[in-house]
């Protein structure tokens, strides 16, 4: 019978129930001597037996539960209690909405997961291009990309894991630039028969600190309209024209919000809005109309994270108050109370290498955004290794700072 298996050698269990056992047995020896009226020899073994029967349950039961453990932490048996405790202090943590998409969000996302395991990241799905564009083409499902890179950044797992699922293909096969992430995720909504149980199920593979949610399940596509009145559809050639944008909308004017997004920004202690792609991650999500209403309804804080480098054939030549107004014009009010800007310049040697991408260090024009009615937070946030972006932990130290501070919300200073 299954019931005995618990016998079998090499489990590492039975001794230390045993251990257990005898500890009771002890306790309870023990007691009845402690009590007893004749001799205060015997009372005096009494209270020694009971206390050494005390401390072979306490070590049967640790050992068990390392046991237990081992099998599924091999590498963290000594952690277990550091674990435990930092998982019960991330639960703890205040409830953090960030919205947006690309790697400006996925980046927040690491340093934020530091401090809470109460974060929902709203992300757009309406890239059409690359790796996510061909899935979405063959498939008929939402994009994968930035969800993907989103669900990596709080990932709680193996860093093999990580890189798993941040593998990208290359050689001359059809699964050339695809990446296994995209894949999975892919495969994941054929057997689900569901993009957003897909979604969820690959968040428990990675084991996440949080949950990463599409801001809608419809298919939608994003197209611009430039200043000189034309215009052009898809995501990924909006870039590719290099005239200025006059405004973005989506393909679907009626396109319906997920209700797990609309519950998390009603929940949050403060929503974020960016940092990434200003026309083409961030403004797509606050085109869903419903998304936009309940952000204006929430009593939480509202900060934008401005960019710090503009993108080519999107925010050419932007200063800070140019992607705030932006951002304004398409949800229609002031959607925000406190603007997050950088103020460090980046090293000489990435100034020449996005030159070279038609890309130049982003303008905060702090007193113009205060003219705005908006409150600013400047601060040293460059990282820069390969690529130039924010600092996580400071960025995401800041947007802490500013809710145990309790700023007053809705009321712009």
């Amino acid at each position: 019978m299954d019931r005995f298996k618990w016998l079998y050698p090499g489990i590492k269990i039975k001794r230390w129930v045993l251990i257990c056992i005898l500890g009771i047995v002890m306790i309870s020896i023990g007691s009845i001597d402690l009590v007893s009226p004749d001799y205060t020899s015997v009372r005096i073994i009494g209270g020694v037996t009971l206390f050494l029967g005390i401390i072979l349950i306490f070590v049967g039961l640790e050992k068990t539960i390392k046991s237990f453990l081992s099998f599924f932490l091999p590498k963290e048996e000594t952690k277990i209690l550091d674990l435990i405790y930092q998982k019960r202090q991330l639960a703890q943590g205040p409830k953090i909405v960030v919205v947006g998409g690309g790697t400006g969000l996925s980046n927040l996302l690491y340093g934020l997961k530091e401090y809470t395991s109460n974060i929902t990241a709203i992300v757009t799905v309406s890239d059409d291009g690359g790796s996510s564009g061909r899935l979405r083409e063959q498939f008929g499902l939402l994009a994968p990309g930035d969800i993907r890179n989103c669900l990596v950044a709080l990932a709680d797992t193996e860093p093999l894991m990580r890189d798993l699922f941040q593998f990208r293909f290359n050689g001359k096969a059809e699964l050339n630039g695809h990446s296994f992430g995209n894949l999975f995720i892919t495969a994941m909504t054929q057997i689900t028969g569901d993009f957003e149980q897909a979604v969820k199920e690959s968040s428990k593979v990675l084991a996440i600190r949080g949950r990463v949610i599409p801001s809608t399940l419809e298919e939608v596509g994003l197209i611009a309209e430039y200043e000189d009145g034309t215009k052009v559809a898809g995501e990924s050639k909006i870039g590719e024209e290099k005239k200025p944008i006059r405004r973005i909308y989506l393909s679907r004017k009626d396109c319906e919000p997920t209700p797990e997004a609309i519950s998390a920004i009603r929940e949050a202690d403060v929503v974020v809005i960016g940092p990434g792609s200003l026309y083409t991650s961030i403004i797509p999500n606050i085109l869903i109309s419903g998304i936009t209403k309940v952000i204006l309804e929430s009593n939480a804080l509202k900060i934008y994270v401005c960019n710090i480098m503009t993108q080519s054939g999107e925010t050419d030549n932007f200063k800070a108050s140019d992607h705030i107004e932006a951002l304004v014009a398409h949800a229609k009010s002031k959607l925000i109370n406190y603007c997050i800007l950088n103020l460090a310049q980046i090293p000489p040697e990435f100034v020449e290498k996005y030159k070279e991408e038609d890309a130049q260090l982003v303008v905060a024009d702090t007193e113009k955004v205060q003219e705005m009615g908006f409150s600013v937070i400047k601060e040293n946030l460059v990282s820069a290794k390969n690529y130039v972006r924010h600092d996580a932990q400071k960025l995401s130290r800041i947007i802490i700072d500013l809710l145990e501070a309790g700023p007053k919300i809705n009321e712009p200073v």
